[in-house]
């Protein structure tokens, strides 16, 4: 099961809206089939093992991170596929909550005379699949708030400068996030000042994550990297409800989708940005900032992963800070999270975090 979960890993980023799901084949002891989702959510990993296995999955053990799916969509149900080419047994960490399936795949299964269990490493594929059942049960998808900042705390000095704060090897460790993420996004200030490109560069993928900015006005450079690049890369551009209907002709010219989010007072609703990401079938998010889009989500709690990137240097008060304002009086009202991991990377500290429990 757990090089099945790492198979299932490789496609996260890219097969979107589906989940991300590994399987592996065991007949006599000996690995015959290996798969996982592969580009656009087809072949399901299931049909990719089956495939390599052929007649070796006669009687063998099929290990699958997901309930096998139970319904005619694009491609047949996958525990049809596992019934026809007669596998003994079949072993799956946890159950699609997708009400399409939950339970219907492993009780057919289990009609068909093959054994079924369930459970195994469900912790592991529950954090893996997070973003799909999120999407599934909430609407919206997962969401990992990437911060990199000085010891104290800023993104930039006080007439914006920011590059570089942390060092080669940390913005490299950043593209390897962003690979695994289904969309990259920033607010409209750091579209602006950054003139940001947010594609993945230097580590050999070819994939390229879509690339989100929240700008009610559409206030963003027409002549930017991204507006130059968005035939090339997917933009869209989450605005509000009264766009410039110029600047919107002219950002659809360009190639861009156009996603309306509501407002919530003078600003886009986080509750309703990633419900409309959500309803686009994205399932995993990497968001990098600015400070007000930050703030927006974890004051909505809707920040599921935070990720710091924090290098040795001091920039003072009159820098910019990684975070805006949140308005808390008390510290019991101040988002929590729990530390996963750290790590040194080059010059730079990289440390993890989890939503906390509450």
């Amino acid at each position: 099961m757990a090089l099945a979960l790492s198979l299932g890993r490789r496609g996260q980023g890219t097969c979107w809206p589906n989940p991300a799901v590994g399987c592996v084949i065991v007949r006599d002891g000996r690995i015959v089939g290996r798969g996982w989702t592969q580009p656009g959510g087809r072949p399901h990993a299931e049909p990719q093992a089956l495939a390599q296995a052929g007649e070796a999955a006669q009687g063998a053990t099929v290990y699958v991170t997901l309930e096998p799916c139970a319904h005619h969509g694009k491609t047949p149900p996958c525990a049809e596929a596992l019934i026809v080419a007669g596998v003994a047994r079949v072993v799956a960490a946890i159950e699609d909550s997708d009400p399409r399936v939950s339970g219907q795949g492993f009780a057919m299964l289990r009609d068909a005379g093959i054994e079924v269990i369930t459970g195994v490493l469900a912790d592991q594929a529950a954090q893996d699949l997070s973003g799909f059942f999120l999407k599934t049960e909430q609407g919206r998808p997962f969401v990992t708030l990437k911060l990199a900042s000085s010891f104290d705390g800023r993104i930039a000095t006080a007439t914006g400068h920011s590059k570089w704060i942390t060092g080669p090897k940390a913005r490299r460790a950043v593209h390897a996030m962003r690979a695994r993420h289904d969309a990259v996004m920033v607010g409209a200030g750091t579209a602006r000042a950054d003139d940001p490109s947010l594609t993945v560069r230097d580590i050999g993928v070819d994939a390229q994550p879509v690339r989100i900015v929240v700008s009610r006005h559409l206030d963003i450079p027409l002549m930017g990297q991204m507006a130059r690049t968005a035939a090339e890369v997917p933009v869209w551009l989450c605005h509000g409800p009264s766009p410039d209907a110029e600047r919107a002709r002219a950002w659809e010219g360009l190639g861009a989708r156009l996603l309306p989010c509501a407002l919530d007072e003078h600003q886009i609703d986080a509750v309703d940005l990633l419900h409309q990401l959500g309803q686009a079938g994205l399932t995993r998010v990497f968001c990098e900032g600015g400070a007000a889009l930050a703030a927006s989500l974890l004051a909505a709690d809707l920040v599921d992963e935070l990720i710091g990137f924090t290098a040795g240097l001091a920039i003072g008060a009159e820098g910019l800070s990684a975070i805006g304002t949140l308005g808390l009086e008390k510290l019991d009202n101040a988002p929590r999270f729990e530390l996963i991991e750290t790590q040194v990377i080059g010059p730079d500290i990289m440390h993890r975090w989890a939503r906390a429990l509450r």
